[in-house]
């Protein structure tokens, strides 16, 4: 995958979060968190894999789930050759981000993301 492909993919998500952030005014970056883990479960089933696996169903977390697997779902194996461990790797970067800001508040990465997509 290259850095134009990651960096758009990125933005999708990131587009979507501060859509979801902006309607739940509830949402914290550690709800934020679960919610990318429990989408990683999720878009791994969509391919057959982490059948073992629970993904959450919380109010809070439902749309972000959702956003994310829809993301991947329109993207894995279309573009160009994006792979589901391609896009595992990006949860998991804004994951990352998301932990690296809820440093600053409760919502830093939220206040992080709204002045940039």
């Amino acid at each position: 995958m290259d850095s134009n492909q990651e960096l758009s993919l990125c933005n999708a998500i990131e587009l979507g979060l501060n859509d979801i952030y902006t309607a739940t005014p509830e949402l914290t970056d550690g709800q934020c968190i679960i919610g990318l883990d429990n989408a990683i479960i999720a878009i791994k089933q969509k391919f057959g894999f982490a059948r073992n696996e629970t993904v959450l169903r919380r109010p809070t977390i439902d749309d972000i789930v959702a956003h994310v697997v829809g993301v991947g779902i329109d993207n894995i194996d279309k573009t160009a050759d994006l792979t589901l461990k391609d896009y595992v790797a990006v949860i998991n970067k804004i994951k990352r981000s998301v932990i690296r800001h809820s440093a600053f508040g409760p919502r830093a990465y939220y206040d992080f993301i709204k002045n940039y997509v």
